[in-house]
């Protein structure tokens, strides 16, 4: 039984935080939680607060949970972190896993099963949620690729929509796709496309596929 757990919850929805938070208070191996709603509140809680497990969304406000969780960790190498999100993509679970995660579990996830796999997680295990396919774990055997310059200064997340924009996807169906809103996927494009130095989606797709993206 793990004592003395100090947790953080990072997800955006009040409700979402106020609802686990709940649930964990009322566990014997949880001392204390605390909560924030962006990458920016939890890099800094995650560190100020010494938290030893978190649940992390993938898609917040400010930035990418996962890029987060990558942060936290080479900052606190001990701390633990719990993917909790919507977003079912097996690319996405396996950056998660690389950049340090030690669980991918789905929202839609029975709640005592989400406890359960934060527990296992403090206790030093490793929790893929049973909507996760085996799949992943090919995914995540390709390890990273590395891209020639200028796509090297791009995100992991910025490269995932950079992907989905070459093989043809709209706006609208790479937000649907990330579970990110098309704001913010018209944001993270303008970003690109000035790392890039291109003027437009089809100067940054034609790119793209020249060095393997989106195929």
């Amino acid at each position: 039984m793990v004592h003395g757990g100090r947790i953080l919850i990072v997800d955006d929805h009040p409700v979402v935080r106020r609802g686990l938070r709940t649930m964990l208070e009322g566990e014997p191996w949880v001392s204390e939680v605390f909560e924030a709603a962006t990458t920016a509140e939890a890099i800094s809680t995650a560190v100020s607060e010494r938290v030893e497990v978190i649940a992390m969304d993938v898609t917040l406000p400010d930035g990418d949970g996962v890029d987060a969780t990558a942060r936290i960790i080479q900052s606190r190498p001990e701390t633990k972190v719990l993917m909790l999100t919507m977003a079912n993509d097996e690319e996405i679970v396996a950056r998660a896993l690389r950049a340090g995660a030690r669980g991918y579990v789905l929202k839609d996830t029975d709640p005592d099963a989400v406890i359960d796999a934060l527990r296992t997680v403090a206790q030093g295990g490793v929790v893929l949620g049973p909507g996760i396919g085996p799949s992943v774990l090919t995914a995540l055997n390709r390890g990273p690729v590395e891209l020639p310059a200028p796509f090297n200064q791009l995100t992991a997340r910025e490269r995932d929509i950079l992907g989905r924009l070459a093989f043809g996807d709209t706006n609208a169906k790479i937000a649907r796709h990330f579970g990110l809103s098309e704001k913010t996927v018209r944001n993270q494009l303008s970003a690109i496309f000035a790392k890039l130095g291109v003027a437009d989606r089809v100067q940054a797709a034609l790119l793209a596929r020249d060095v393997g993206l989106g195929t």
